[in-house]
């Protein structure tokens, strides 16, 4: 082998293996940084859920924290399932939330979400849900890191 072959089989080498370390560093930060902490939410001292003021009926729910950002939903009739189940309508591949974790239902032309016994819990404005709620533009609306809001 030429010394030429040699100083460019090391250099190589040493490029895989700074690329394996890297790899390895990022895999780790995304574990130790990936979690989202939230701080307790808005309303926690009276003990009740947010109140929100009554506004126009929304049109779509729109995906605003998660790997699934910007993502856009249309709302229609009938309920929509969000969880980790391929037969939810909003499928969220995340280790925090359940197969299925929470339901969206259209009663009377409101919104209305409702956990379905998850184990990490639904949270509507940093409030965890513990009954039926109605939704309204613009309130914030977590399920492990995904959050989502409905929109106009």
């Amino acid at each position: 082998m030429t010394d030429l072959a040699f100083t460019v089989t090391r250099i190589g080498f040493l490029i895989a293996l700074w690329l394996l370390v890297l790899g390895a560093v990022a895999v780790l930060r995304k574990d130790i940084y990936g979690t989202m902490v939230t701080p307790r939410g808005k309303g926690r001292s009276s003990g009740k859920a947010p109140k929100t003021a009554p506004t126009s009926q929304p049109h779509n729910l729109l995906v605003t924290g998660g790997p699934l950002t910007g993502t856009l939903l249309p709302l229609g009739n009938s309920p929509i399932t969000i969880g980790r189940s391929p037969a939810s309508t909003l499928v969220i591949e995340d280790p925090y939330a359940s197969s299925r974790h929470t339901v969206l239902e259209n009663v009377n032309g409101d919104w209305i979400i409702s956990d379905q016994g998850s184990t990490n819990g639904t949270f509507v404005d940093d409030e965890r849900l513990t009954e039926p709620l109605r939704l309204t533009p613009g309130v914030t609306v977590r399920v492990g890191q995904t959050t989502f809001e409905l929109v106009k």
